[in-house]
């Protein structure tokens, strides 16, 4: 077992290495660059996120197809990795993490625009979608689609599930001394109530879910910048000075380098919003729209309130609280976490203990869907139902056993996941771009799309 851990730690680690992390962040730019800044139409696309359209095609709504993407998307990587960024990489970390999600917005834009572009209505009314539909179907490369759909079946497995009921668990027992065992069947039974009722009754969760959890998190995060509001400023300038001068940062954030922090910075905010992971795609295909821009607009404002507005929040708090107690401990990101909040009076230690709870909750239920809709493009839909059974169990599992070979076989698929969804991306990013000025840039977004 030992030697499996040792051989998928350096495996993921090599995955996850400045190649990918070029690639990834190179397909941001290139496709802000080619489809002329959809981020500039941020507040428009937040607009529709909440604007219902019953006349269009599809499952769920567009807020619902949003929320189901945020539930997955949005987890204890919003908290501890940003943590763990500040940790290796200093304050800058979180700057570059911040301009990560900038550009990230018009891969996730561009990956929803083609996951409804070539998606499949079902005999039953439903849809089914994402960068698996967009490989076969859009550039005739059905290998690659097999293997993005495998690969999402098995992270769906490790860091959509196992992972997040072991941290419930985790910090259960720890805030309120709890037996892993008894918090691991509460998630299980929990998990299995919401997700047997497939992407209509997740989406009806996760809608009501999540804007809850997140404006509670940030506004306690908003309370923590309001105690430490001396240092927030200074804290502000910190994060930019030091993205490009570590050394500036001073104190225990010494050692670092510009390298450390950008390659900390820019993976934690590539694995936190998974834009070009080819995951939120798969949901974004279920939504009702009237045309593939509006839902690919919706689905985009999902990486500017997970990384622009979230991750950056928790890296001000993070960063301003070891400015403001210097006594902090911060070898790691969990502990660095739990030091920095805990030093918050009353609300400090409830409140990461509520989102780490709660976003986990949230992952696990997105991670659902995608994986099952992996698991429907590979064998079919009778599946689908022995599917959930495997998932609902792996959440018990994952809560009472060690999780190191787990989490490094997720980090493996998640990158494996990313190869063939960029290879669509940039396949088809002329497709995205005559979409985009079609409907975008000559003001047709309440045009219907011909299917």
């Amino acid at each position: 077992m030992r030697v499996i851990e040792e051989i998928l730690e350096s495996v993921s680690g090599f995955l996850w290495g400045w190649p990918l992390i070029i690639l990834l962040l190179g397909t941001h730019i290139f496709l802000t660059f080619r489809l002329k800044f959809p981020q500039r139409r941020i507040f428009t696309a937040i607009r529709l996120s909440v604007s219902r359209d019953r006349s269009a095609n599809g499952e769920v709504s567009q807020f619902g197809a949003l929320a189901t993407a945020l539930a997955a998307t949005i987890g204890t990587g919003n908290i501890v990795g940003i943590a763990t960024a500040v940790a290796i990489g200093g304050p800058g970390a979180v700057f570059w993490c911040w301009l990560t999600g900038v550009f990230g917005i018009a891969t996730k834009y561009a990956e929803s625009l083609l996951a409804i572009k070539y998606r499949v209505r079902q005999p039953d009314g439903s849809y089914l979608g994402g960068p698996m539909y967009a490989l076969e179907r859009g550039l005739g490369t059905k290998w690659l689609a097999i293997l993005f759909a495998v690969f999402t079946a098995v992270a769906s497995l490790g860091i959509g599930n196992m992972v997040q009921s072991n941290a419930i668990a985790t910090v259960a027992h720890d805030s309120f001394g709890v037996n892993p065992t008894w918090i691991g069947l509460a998630v299980t039974v929990l998990v299995a109530a919401v997700v047997w009722g497939g992407v209509k009754s997740i989406s009806r969760v996760c809608g009501a879910l999540v804007p809850f959890m997140a404006v509670f998190y940030v506004a306690g995060c908003v309370y923590i910048l309001c105690v430490n509001s001396a240092f927030v400023w200074p804290a502000l300038k910190l994060i930019v000075t030091a993205a490009f001068a570590p050394e500036a940062a001073g104190g225990g954030f010494v050692g670092a380098t510009v390298l450390m922090a950008a390659r900390m910075g820019i993976a934690r905010g590539l694995f936190s919003n998974e834009s070009g992971l080819g995951s939120a795609p798969i949901v974004a295909a279920a939504a009702r729209t009237r045309n593939p821009v509006r839902q690919a607009l919706v689905s985009a404002s999902g990486t500017f309130w997970d990384t622009v507005v979230v991750c950056a929040v928790t890296g001000l708090v993070i960063v301003s609280s070891v400015m403001a107690y210097p006594d902090i401990t911060y070898a790691d990101g969990a502990t660095l976490t739990r030091s920095a909040f805990s030093k918050i009076p009353v609300i400090g230690t409830p409140l990461l203990t509520f989102g780490l709870i709660t976003f986990a909750f949230s992952t696990i239920l997105g991670w659902c869907y995608y994986g099952e809709r992996a698991v429907a493009y590979l064998r079919g839909r009778r599946l689908s139902r022995i599917y959930r059974i495997i998932y609902v169990l792996a959440v018990f599992v994952g809560s009472v056993v060690n999780l190191k070979v787990v989490w490094d076989l997720a980090d493996c698929m998640n990158a494996l996941m990313a190869l063939p969804n960029l290879i669509a991306l940039i396949g088809l990013s002329a497709v995205v771009a005559r979409e985009t000025q079609k409907y975008l840039w000559n003001n047709r977004l309440d045009d219907h799309n011909e299917e």
